[in-house]
């Protein structure tokens, strides 16, 4: 039987094709994905809301904090959230994105925080980006990271002057990655040694300019499917702990921070899972839906 040539021509091409295809697989060797897309691909965000004893002023001050965890497509070239990724699927990149709230009340004032962390869901890639902001009545301070090159490429502004406009780089694994390296699988944080920059809201409490610092990671079993993520900085006398859940979908269940300053007074910061939902809160606008709040204990 004869077969035209250009017909061969594209079989051949084809297979070429449909070969890398399925030999494609994502460099996340963790992420299984069918497991993870059925949970994390049906149009909902995961709201995780903790009791927050959080440590400011030399005293503990009880508040607040949430969790929100979402995937969505992230655009390679402008590290930001694609508007309409299907019209530019070469630079469309799917994260999984934290966004995390603190409240909690100093005296008569009430501090708020934030901070974003975007994490490639199926590249072997730093987060290419990290945000962070405070906000009190004294005044606000933002810091923002992006990944390029190699190192982190960051901009901080604040309201006091030894903390103004600033700009530089620095390198090492970003500390609040941490939290979507355990959702995605906590077998991806790395372990020992590791150059890391630690968090960026801590940062700004503690008032300590923003670099790598050497820090120690370890894990242990706690037993009933829990596990605990430990990171040690014995330079600047930070230690955070995250507990978890063993089995997919790696829940987070609450992280304890301590920092020991240099008089050796230490302050502890404790936060504790009470409520987790799956909602698309953004679809939940209305004042109609306002209950809601009481349901997730906000």
């Amino acid at each position: 039987m004869r077969i035209d040539k250009k017909l061969l021509s594209v079989f051949l091409l084809l297979g070429i094709g449909i070969a890398l295809f399925s030999c494609s697989s994502s460099g996340r060797e963790g992420v299984e994905e069918e497991q993870f897309a059925k949970y994390w691909y049906q149009g909902k965000a995961e709201i995780n809301v903790f009791d927050l004893q959080q440590s400011r002023y030399g005293e503990v001050r009880p508040g607040k904090a949430v969790m929100i965890f979402v995937t969505e497509d992230f655009s390679k070239k402008k590290q930001v959230k694609l508007d309409n990724p299907q019209d530019n699927p070469n630079d469309a990149q799917k994260v999984l994105k934290l966004n995390m709230t603190r409240e909690f009340l100093t005296g008569v004032y009430p501090y708020h925080t934030m901070l974003s962390v975007f994490t490639p869901v199926y590249e072997e890639a730093s987060s290419p980006k990290l945000s962070a902001s405070v906000t009190e009545w004294c005044g606000q301070s933002y810091t923002q990271m992006n990944f390029k090159n190699g190192n982190y490429s960051f901009q901080q502004f604040s309201y006091f002057e030894s903390e103004g406009d600033q700009s530089g780089k620095t390198a090492g694994v970003a500390e609040e990655e941490i939290f979507n390296l355990i959702r995605l699988n906590p077998e991806l944080v790395p372990m020992g040694n590791v150059k890391m920059i630690p968090s960026l809201i801590f940062q700004r409490f503690a008032h300590i300019p923003l670099k790598g610092e050497q820090a120690t990671i370890s894990k242990k079993d706690l037993g009933q499917n829990q596990s605990e993520i430990e990171v040690v900085y014995n330079e600047i006398g930070r230690k955070i702990s995250i507990r978890y859940q063993q089995f997919f979908p790696f829940e987070i269940l609450g992280f304890t921070e301590t920092w020991t300053k240099a008089n050796g007074q230490q302050e502890v910061t404790t936060a504790t899972r009470s409520n987790m939902q799956m909602m698309d809160y953004w679809n939940k606008n209305e004042k109609l839906f306002e209950p809601l709040r009481k349901d997730l204990g906000l």
